[in-house]
């Protein structure tokens, strides 16, 4: 009977939704996702024989392929092996792991830190280990998928305001019980848009209001603030934040996540959060190639300085082409082109040019805020900016 059931045709009603999925076809027609590199140096990959300059990670200070980070890393491997096996509710920690906290938490002014094996986790994290049944979750819509599952997870009430609206937040905790504990929830740069968050601002509403704050700076750290230590530090306003959370895969060349704050606020997640409890623990290579970025980007401080050269080189021809770049800050840069047409033509002959790129469309961005998102590095070439240049000049006269 088994072996019927296994050889039937017939498909399940999940296996229909999947098979019928407009998106899945349009991945398969165009080929937009989930591209295999055979292999990497620096700023070019190569995908199906081809080499393109990368014009879509998140490591912006290039420090991936730095010798103190890979040197940390192999170092690491062969003191304690490939991963942890486990969590460290159960296992134990690594006395790896006290070392990258203490000096993220030291880096970030704050008392104590916890990683996480995954940027996801520790920003999911960040909610669901303070927020319960009853309490209020306050949130930027712009906001990463991350929270927005944290905020599911925590059972929590949750309400909207505007993107880095100030205003909208007022009026919104204006309609309020005082007396329910609120969150805060919001990001120092906004991956997609490439804004920097109004921090002075909604904080100040915040503090009016007796808001807990949540700050996730996964895109802030390593590129604004003294030494890149982020967002907060970029406003002068890092001792109002009770907690900040981020990621290692972007300026610190690694993978995994933190949660860091006030020594109480830390030693009650590691007893409260599930994404702590019962997931592994970061391995030993990525948590000594973190430290060891953490570290170059501390005493080499030419890689934040070449960032902001290369940024300010990409925006201006930018707007040169007359392309929307969404009011972007920062050296994640989105091109607005309004419509799915315009953005899969767009990324297409960026492709024929040699340059990788990423397009995100609606739901994942508002309604005619299709776009080609872009990001830069530190490790762009002068070469590099010559084949992007002509890439999108290209490009743009496609539209």
């Amino acid at each position: 009977m088994i072996r019927n059931l296994l050889s039937s045709k017939q498909r399940n009603p999940i296996q229909e939704r999947c098979a019928k999925d407009s998106f899945t076809k349009l991945r398969e027609k165009y080929a937009l996702y989930y591209h295999l590199a055979e292999s990497q140096s620096g700023t070019r990959i190569t995908i199906d024989g081809k080499e393109l300059i990368m014009l879509a990670s998140n490591e912006y200070l290039g420090l991936s392929e730095h010798p103190k980070v890979i040197e940390a890393g192999q170092d690491a491997l062969a003191k304690w092996g490939a991963g942890t096996m486990g969590a460290r509710s159960a296992n134990g920690g690594r006395a790896f792991h006290r070392e990258l906290e203490e000096e993220l938490a030291e880096f970030l002014g704050r008392q104590a830190c916890h990683v996480f094996s995954a940027g996801y986790l520790a920003c999911m994290a960040s909610i669901t280990s303070f927020a319960q049944r009853g309490d209020i979750v306050l949130v930027d819509k712009n906001m990463h998928s991350s929270v927005w599952d944290g905020i599911r997870l925590s059972m929590a009430s949750v309400e909207r305001f505007s993107h880095n609206s100030a205003e909208h937040l007022e009026s919104i905790l204006q309609q309020l019980d005082p007396a329910t504990p609120k969150i805060l929830s919001i990001e120092g740069v906004y991956s997609m848009e490439g804004h920097i968050c109004d921090l002075p601002t909604l904080l100040a509403v915040a503090r009016q209001h007796n808001c807990f704050v949540v700050l996730d700076d996964a895109h802030g750290i390593g590129v604004l603030g003294n030494e890149g230590r982020g967002t907060a530090d970029h406003f002068g306003v890092a001792d109002q934040i009770p907690v900040i959370a981020g990621s290692l895969s972007k300026s610190l060349a690694s993978t995994g996540g933190f949660v860091a704050g006030d020594r109480e606020l830390i030693e009650y997640l590691r007893t409260h959060c599930k994404q702590a409890i019962f997931s592994a623990a970061i391995s030993p290579a990525p948590a000594a190639c973190a430290l060891a970025a953490l570290r170059v980007s501390r005493e080499e401080p030419q890689w934040n300085e070449r960032l902001w050269q290369n940024t300010r080189r990409y925006h201006a021809l930018l707007e040169e082409l007359g392309l929307d770049t969404w009011d972007s800050q920062t050296p994640a840069v989105p091109i607005v082109l309004g419509n799915r047409e315009r953005v899969y033509r767009f990324w297409q002959r960026l492709w024929e040019k040699g340059v990788f790129s990423v397009i995100s469309t609606a739901p994942g961005v508002p309604p005619g805020k299709d776009l080609v998102r872009t990001a830069i590095s530190a490790r762009h070439t002068e070469e590099d900016f010559e084949i992007v240049e002509a890439a999108l000049r290209h490009a743009a006269r496609g539209l």
